[in-house]
């Protein structure tokens, strides 16, 4: 329970409209319980001695309160749904802001599907448990309690008599909800892993598709769909036991009170109206505790998702600033300095991705980093914005740690444009436009020229209000990368990091972005990986990274002189199959 205590503070801002349904509530249970007295009076003082004045009269009492308590009733669901509907928005609200603070490493630690669960089926189970225990889950223990109450002062002999069946009762229901969080639990942990299969069907459905594999992710999906389907039917049938199991004690209480009330009767102890009056409040304790169990899925759900939410809230980000860090300047010159750097992903895998780098990058240079595929080229471009801390060494812009600076402040003065291309839906000048909303219309024309994406985004149906589809599938890859970049150069970045940014671009037009690039005003310093040899001829300096290290460094004419695996990546690329590659390039 102590998961849901720690979420009650998103019930605070409600704790009026929580506060009157529980008022509400109150009354509703003290009608309620009326009830059964008002019969008991009808018929001892009424019926028995055929008055027909009071049977009326107790007749419209009765109605007055069954109205009433439709108003009350009424009342007490409008303000529990606002505390429910309340709760949830804020807890999503919530979820989501905690999500975005996470860190590149901690995102690597939780699945997209794991988190959309948390945010969607999760918190809808919380706001149920809020919800249901303002309106039904309050009212049951409270409708118990008070026809024990009644019980007792209405037969004591007869209350006590049936005492062992309700503790009886109560051990079966115990043993039940007690059994039902972690089975819940691990039906959610189910749905974690059929929402991640689900989601990467539905994105890789183009990809699915060319490499003709449906029928084995339909397979797939199948068996993880039927593993969900059985541990949600063990959840089901093991609370469908309860009910029958239920349903025996509630036939036993009524015939134990009407065989000992019988007696009772006939020996002049208690009156007929009395005996029913009684066999009304047992319903109403042993009906409590059937609407319980009822509600135990809801209660042992609600449990297991906020357990499974304030994990996600109990998450540090790897990624903070210290105590004393103070932001960035504005006037960053840009110099870059990798000293001594080792990097490992996962701290338990001792193998390291960068291992003693050594880099000085002057301010406005343009380097670009070469290498085989795992070499650790994004790893290291990764470690300049601080996605992922050092594991030893340090990184440096202007000679200041980015470890002892604001984080948002060193963003702000970098843009990257990663190996995926991610576009939003929207218009392209909402996408070209996304890091400096403000920015006017000159700024993001100039942008896209500069970007070479200008001619063709002129060329589509609305220009640059075109909408992008999803993931922007109504677009080529050259042209999601074209505006990419034009996305990070409108921010005017003293840090610009391509990150195989144009490989989905022709040669032609990438050696006119890159010449766009160096007629650039404010000459930012330039982070540029490549796959591509001609993507780093004219560059002022090339990294070759090998296994995690620098193996050659210089320029285009320094390193086919000096370096061994540079001349064989150039061989293979611009020697004999410069056709081939120029192909590729316009491919």
């Amino acid at each position: 329970m102590q998961d849901i205590y720690a979420l009650m503070r998103f019930a605070k801002p409600y704790w009026k409209s929580a506060v009157t349904a529980f008022v509400l509530l109150t009354a509703l249970v003290v009608l309620d319980l009326a009830i059964p007295r008002l019969i008991e009076y009808i018929i001892d003082v009424g019926i028995a001695n055929h008055n027909q004045d009071v049977v009326v009269q107790t007749g419209l009492i009765m109605v007055g309160i069954s109205l009433a308590s439709v108003l009350v009733a009424v009342g007490n669901n409008l303000t529990s749904i606002q505390v429910g509907e309340g709760v949830a928005r804020d807890l999503r609200e919530a979820l989501f802001i905690k999500i975005q603070s996470l860190s590149f490493a901690d995102l690597d630690r939780m699945r997209t599907g794991q988190l959309l669960v948390r945010l969607t089926s999760d918190t809808a189970a919380v706001q149920r448990y809020f919800q249901i225990n303002l309106r039904i889950g309050t009212r049951a223990p409270m409708m118990m309690i008070g026809s024990l109450i009644l019980m007792f002062t209405t037969s004591q002999t007869l209350a006590l008599q049936l005492l062992p069946l309700l503790l009886v009762t109560g051990v079966i229901i115990v043993f039940f909800v007690s059994r039902m969080e972690p089975l819940y639990r691990t039906m959610q942990q189910k749905l974690d892993i059929l929402n991640t299969v689900l989601q990467e069907n539905v994105a890789g459905a183009r990809l699915i598709k060319a490499f003709v594999r449906a029928d084995a992710q339909a397979q797939r999906f199948m068996t993880t769909n039927e593993d969900f389907a059985d541990t949600s039917i063990s959840v089901m049938q093991f609370m469908a036991l309860m009910m029958p199991i239920l349903t025996i004690c509630i036939n036993i209480g009524m015939v134990l009170v009407i065989w000992s009330g019988g007696l009772s009767v006939s020996r002049g102890e208690m009156t007929v109206g009395q005996i029913i009056a009684f066999t009304n409040y047992l319903l109403t304790t042993m009906t409590p505790l059937v609407m319980m169990t009822m509600l135990s899925n809801t209660w042992a759900s609600g449990v297991a998702s906020a357990r499974r939410v304030n994990e996600v809230f109990d998450m540090q980000p790897t990624i903070t600033d210290r105590t004393d860090a103070q932001p960035l300047a504005r006037q960053t010159a840009g110099r870059i300095e990798f000293t001594k750097v080792r990097f490992v992903y996962n701290l338990e895998n001792a193998e390291a991705v960068l291992d003693g780098i050594d880099l000085t990058i002057a301010p406005g240079q343009t380097v670009a980093i070469l290498g085989a595929t795992g070499a650790g080229k994004t790893s290291l471009v990764h470690l300049v914005p601080r996605f992922y801390d050092v594991t030893a060494g340090s990184v440096r812009i202007d000679g200041v740690d980015v470890r002892d600076v604001a984080h948002i402040s060193l963003l702000q003065q970098i843009a990257i444009v990663p190996q995926e291309t991610i576009l939003f839906s929207g218009t392209v000048r909402e996408n070209i436009s996304y890091g400096a909303p403000n920015a006017s219309e000159e700024a993001i024309v100039a942008a896209a020229h500069a970007a070479q994406a200008h001619d063709f985004v002129t060329k589509l149906p609305n220009g640059y209000d075109t909408h992008i589809e999803e993931r922007g599938v109504n677009l080529s890859g050259g042209q999601k990368q074209r505006i990419a970049i034009a996305r990070a150069l409108l921010t005017q970045p003293r840090i610009l990091i391509l990150d195989d940014s144009t490989s989905a671009v022709d040669v032609e037009t990438e050696t006119h972005i890159q010449a766009a690039l160096a007629a650039m005003a404010h000459q930012q310093t330039t982070l540029i990986v490549a796959q591509r040899i001609s993507t780093v001829l004219n560059a002022d300096k090339i990294i070759v990274l090998d296994q995690g290290r620098i193996v050659a460094e210089g320029t285009h004419r320094e390193l086919m002189q000096q370096s061994e695996i540079y001349q064989e990546i150039y061989a293979s690329q611009l020697g004999d199959g410069v056709k081939e590659n120029g192909l590729a390039g316009r491919e």
